[in-house]
């Protein structure tokens, strides 16, 4: 009588730790408390000093599906530049700003959840579609354009950092895919994970336990250019651990957050996180100042690619 009840107990407990656990993660209004809360973690966290500050853009727009963090991750990205003492930071929804005379005003872009629409995938043709202006081959030839901008702006020295959705902007590009690392292929429910590093040694990623962390979020799969491993993996899943209903891949681990060169650029992606709760875990918050680091050259590491015969 007693283990049964003893049993029910448990029972009950872990459906309501369930449905709490379920609650946590849904959306919520960026509020002045939770930014509040976010300044105060970060406020800890090493200064830099600069004899001239490094320039940011924080890039936020969307134009297919809609992540509910696009605001708090602005938010994060930003209160973490400017905590740091050598980031000026500028929010933008506008293509136009990845004009070649304004993107130069800049040493660093964030791509903040850019998800355009399928299946085309293209960001910049997505706004210009609808410029009574221009006929389809200029919007073709502008939207060709404002993505090289980007690619040969990396490519001289510039950073950039890429937030989860941020890698679908121009998905279906394969110069966009190769500076990247890699495009979004799918991607199973959202599940409880544990991302494993790759290298506990690794500067960027010092501030996790060596054995990982548990983490609940979409596990992102990739495809086209991620498949030449031509970046230093920070962090993986290992899939055999993947709920999924989809045919599983041949992989037995998929990497989820890399840094790379792209010419004498530097790239920083992480797919964590979908949910802002996530940036409440001060472990989270270092990676990303680490990355925006790392992307404005004020970080140097290990950042040599993998290859093929990893």
């Amino acid at each position: 009588m007693k283990a049964n009840f003893k049993s029910s107990i448990l029972i009950l407990s872990f459906f309501i730790y369930s449905g709490l656990q379920s609650q946590s993660f849904s959306p919520f209004d960026l509020n002045s408390d939770w930014t509040a809360k976010i300044k105060s973690t970060v406020s800890v966290f090493k200064k830099i000093k600069l004899s001239k500050p490094k320039k940011v853009l924080i890039f936020s727009l969307h134009t297919g599906f809609k992540h509910w963090t696009i605001p708090h991750t602005e938010a994060v990205m930003k209160i973490i530049a400017e905590d740091a003492g050598g980031f000026e930071v500028t929010l933008s929804k506008d293509i136009f700003d990845f004009e070649k005379d304004r993107l130069s005003e800049f040493d660093v872009v964030i791509l903040n959840n850019n998800c355009s629409i399928r299946p085309g995938r293209n960001m910049f043709l997505d706004v210009l579609k609808d410029d009574s202006l221009m006929d389809e081959e200029s919007k073709q030839k502008k939207a060709s354009q404002l993505e090289r901008n980007l690619i040969r702006y990396i490519e001289k020295g510039k950073g950039l950092m890429v937030l989860h959705g941020g890698i679908v902007m121009q998905n279906n590009s394969i110069d966009f895919s190769g500076m990247v690392g890699g495009s979004f292929d799918f991607h199973p429910a959202q599940q409880e994970l544990h991302l494993k590093l790759h290298d506990p040694n690794h500067p960027l990623v010092s501030g996790f336990d060596p054995k990982g962390f548990v983490h609940y979020d979409e596990p992102y799969f990739f495809k086209n250019a991620y498949y030449r491993y031509d970046f230093r993996p920070l962090l993986y899943i290992e899939l055999d651990g993947i709920e999924m209903k989809r045919e599983r891949p041949s992989d037995k681990i998929k990497y989820v957050s890399w840094i790379k060169r792209h010419g004498r650029g530097r790239v920083f992606y992480s797919s964590p996180s979908h949910n802002a709760q996530s940036y409440e875990q001060p472990e989270l918050l270092a990676f990303l100042q680490k990355g925006l680091l790392y992307a404005a050259g004020l970080l140097d590491c290990d950042d040599s690619p993998i290859g093929l015969n990893r």
